[in-house]
Parts: structure tokens; sequence; C-alpha cells
């Protein structure tokens, strides 16, 4: 059975409406598309939580809109990390038969002979964007760095595309390369004393006192 989010035209678009569509637990959004046009709407936000957890970010789902459903995609989110709240989404009508272009999120799997041996593990990119039938767009694209030992890297070109997708990214762009290890900071050297140090006799005088006087 597929997801369904239940949506709400907003008839009234003034900047004063939307704070009040966030404190009834709402957010504000728009979903628009070629065929479909654009609507402002607003969705109930633990609803939205739940649908994006069970599709992700590159899934698609029924979007319910004035009795009818249409299927969209999540195509942009704005989030607000003070208030920890949702703030805006963007839905992207999709047509099932036609390809489109997404971002879908690089997942970095294994541990690589570098790490292992102090390296760094630096990665370049986050998402690679991907050509296919929405059915088709992956949730996530792996990466393994197993093999990969210090100054070694990994690239675009490496990685091979799906049989239900396309990669448009450059072959040359780096996905993730391993650094040298960070240099230990040298221990402070403790500066020696000059001199000999003082030599004290048992009774507690010194030896620069002399000898006793007869």
């Amino acid at each position: 059975m597929a997801t369904v989010l239940k949506a709400a035209v907003r008839e009234d678009l003034r900047g004063s409406r939307l704070s009040k569509v966030r404190q009834e637990g709402n957010i504000p959004a728009v979903v628009y598309g070629k065929k479909f046009g654009s609507k402002a709407i607003a969705i109930s936000e633990s609803d939205f939580i739940q649908v994006l957890r069970a599709e992700g970010k590159t899934g698609v789902f029924k979007l319910e809109v004035d009795g009818g459903k249409t299927d969209v995609m999540v195509y942009d989110t704005q989030f607000d990390t003070i208030k920890n709240q949702y703030i805006h989404i963007d839905f992207y009508a999709v047509d099932m038969k036609v390809e489109m272009d997404a971002d879908v999120p690089v997942s970095i799997v294994g541990e690589s002979k570098g790490v292992k041996d102090g390296g760094v593990l630096q990665q370049i990119l986050f998402e690679l964007s991907v050509h296919a039938l929405p059915a088709n767009i992956p949730d996530s694209i792996e990466v393994d760095v197993s093999d990969l030992d210090i100054n070694d890297s990994l690239q675009v070109g490496d990685i091979k595309s799906g049989k239900d997708y396309e990669i448009n990214n450059e072959a040359e762009e780096t996905i993730v390369a391993i650094g040298v290890p960070d240099e230990e900071p040298e221990e402070d050297e403790v500066p020696e004393e000059e001199g000999e140090p003082e030599l004290v006799d048992a009774e507690g005088g010194s030896d620069s006192e002399g000898e006793e006087q007869e």
C-alpha cells in the first residue's frame, strides 16, 4: 500500500498566517510540477516526519490534496535548528513515466586500510546526481572504502551506475580521499638547570659553607 500524506490547501498566503500554521503543528508547503502547476498547502509536521522516515528523501509517495492523490517527492526542506522544527517544504509532482534528475545521498561503507594506519578519511561529495525514472531513484549510493590506503582517493568514475539509473557527475570528481595521518605534537623539552646541584650533608648544612674551622 502506497504511503499517503494528507495536505490542506492554503488560501490565505499572507506572511502573518504562516506563524499560525506552524503554531497549529503544521508546516507551510508548496507542491508544483510541469503538469500539476503550483499550489500552496499545509501538512501535519508529525505526519510528514513519519513519511520522511518511511520513504527517505528520494522516495515517491502520494500527496492527497482536494480529494485527489498525486505522486510527489520531497524537493527541498527548510529546518529551523534553534526551534527544532520544519518551517517549509517543497514537493515536486512527478510523472512516473518520465525520467528525471535527483540528488542521492552517498553512504560510506567499510573501514579503509589507510584509516586503520592512522590516516584521515575526507569525504568530498555527500550527494550524487542521478538520472532515472522516479520509482528507480535509489535511497542512497554505497561507496566502499575498504581498499583505500593513505593518499588513495575514489572518483565518480570508479562507481558503477545502477542498472536502473545513470550517475550525472563528472567521472573525475573525487568522492572520498584518505589523507596522511595528523602529526603528533612534539613534547616540550624541559630545559636543564645550569651548574651542579647543591649538595646537602646529613646535618642540614650545605657543601658551599666550607669545612669547619679547628
